[in-house]
């Protein structure tokens, strides 16, 4: 069912949970907000915000390097205490989060870092997209905004699924990983590099052939 924003944000407020996953979560609870508030703690992603405001400067960066150097990944992810940067099940989910990046190319970490320019051009283009259709103008700016909830969830790391496991975000793998290990954990940054990227070339399914190479 479609949510109300405001219940959204009423939820966010209530739990400090993620935007996404209150909007998952009031869906799941058809619209009731103390039941949404129930399902996020029973995922452990309202306790998980809880260690929002703490500091995380300790953990690594990782490297993933696919098709024989053809692509190439660093991501830098934080968490509060080095025991826990060196734990197996850190430097696990630092490893899915890399291979990720390499499979799925987002553009950035989050809809924050959407400068103002990229997000007007991306709006004119949604815009001029839906008159083209022949929408009227009258719902054409709430038809842009539905679209872009979809640029997010394609561009930004944070809302796109998860390849190895689509129903799950990777805000949501990162909250379940917060619950798990009881301290912050957040992804500060990455850089991705494709051999001859801006150069004419064919064009192949990296989502297809980084999973095929880490055999899943």
């Amino acid at each position: 069912m479609a949510v109300n924003a405001a219940d959204v944000k009423a939820l966010r407020e209530r739990t400090g949970a993620g935007m996404l996953d209150c909007k998952k979560a009031l869906e799941e609870a058809g619209g009731d907000l103390t039941k949404a508030g129930e399902l996020l703690r029973e995922k452990g992603l309202a306790a998980a915000a809880k260690k929002g405001d703490r500091i995380a400067t300790e953990g690594i960066v990782e490297s993933y390097i696919h098709g024989g150097g053809r692509i190439g990944v660093l991501v830098e992810v934080n968490c509060e205490t080095d025991f826990v940067g060196k734990t197996e099940q850190f430097r696990t989910f630092v490893k899915d989060i890399a291979m990720h990046i390499a499979a799925a190319n987002p553009k950035f970490l989050s809809r924050e870092e959407v400068s103002q320019a990229e997000l007007d051009k991306e709006k004119e283009i949604l815009r001029n997209q839906a008159l083209n259709e022949g929408k009227p103008e009258k719902i054409v700016d709430k038809m842009v905004e539905g679209r872009m909830n979809k640029y997010y969830e394609e561009n930004c790391l944070m809302e796109q699924s998860f390849v190895k496991d689509p129903d799950k975000t990777i805000t949501t793998l990162l909250n379940e990983k917060i619950s798990a290990i009881g301290e912050k954990i957040s992804i500060r940054r990455f850089a991705r590099f494709e051999l001859g990227e801006g150069l004419e070339k064919k064009v192949d399914n990296f989502v297809e052939e980084v999973m095929a190479q880490a055999k899943l």
